[in-house]
């Protein structure tokens, strides 16, 4: 049975208002995108990394510079998610019952690996999962018109990554035009007509996107580390 990982990371750095794009930056002495490979190392047979193919070198560069042997494929990123998820699966191998794929932000080095063993695992059972956690905030819809309505926050859900799936299920589900309506791959795969399974995610597993969120990072490891 195939785990794979796929890491999509794909940023620039615009909204992080960086020059180097933020699975690139320093985060405790190596890069983001290096924390995030070693959390699927244990558990994943195959990892692929997605990267714009302009930032290959660059990343070939900071594998040198680090010693970082964790083996893995680079793949070209698209345009969107949507087209650098099917990159990534367009080169992976043929699939057999029961391998499965997880597809996670390259940009949440957090994630444990006690919660990738366990998304693989319900996987495994279900055939779809994706980790969620409660709101904290309150949430307003706001309208068309301009006008807002308070939501109920216990009913409603943050969704995080790596969302998990067979990998006939997932490569099936990809065999689809684009929709705008697509913003992760549960959205795809539910729109093939599957089901999505919920498990509890992580606090701690969050997404970088503003310099603020790399200094929490950079607080949760130094605590875990001491």
């Amino acid at each position: 049975m195939e785990k794979t990982a796929i890491i999509v990371a794909g940023g620039s750095g615009t909204r992080f208002g960086s020059a180097l794009p933020k699975q690139f930056v320093d985060l405790c002495g190596k890069p983001v995108l290096m924390h995030t490979i070693e959390a699927f190392a244990s558990e994943a047979t195959c990892i692929v990394v997605v990267l714009p193919r302009q930032q290959h070198d660059l990343w070939r560069q900071l594998c040198l510079r680090h010693n970082f042997n964790i083996s893995h494929q680079v793949v070209a990123g698209g345009d969107t998610r949507f087209q650098s998820v099917k990159n990534a699966l367009a080169c992976l191998p043929i699939t057999r019952p029961g391998d499965m794929i997880a597809v996670h932000d390259g940009v949440r080095p957090l994630v444990s690996p006690a919660l990738v063993s366990r998304v693989f695992q319900t996987a495994q059972a279900h055939g779809s999962v994706v980790p969620v956690v409660p709101l904290t905030d309150s949430v307003r819809m706001v309208m068309p018109d301009g006008t807002s309505r308070a939501l109920e926050r216990a009913a409603l859900r943050a969704v995080q990554t790596p969302q998990t799936f067979d990998a006939q299920l997932l490569l099936n589900a990809y065999e689809t035009q684009e929709l705008p309506s697509f913003t992760d791959d549960a959205s795809v795969v539910e729109a093939a007509g599957h089901c999505i399974t919920l498990v509890d995610g992580e606090p701690t597993n969050i997404k970088i996107t503003h310099p603020a969120d790399l200094l929490t990072a950079q607080q949760i490891l130094d605590h875990a580390q001491s």
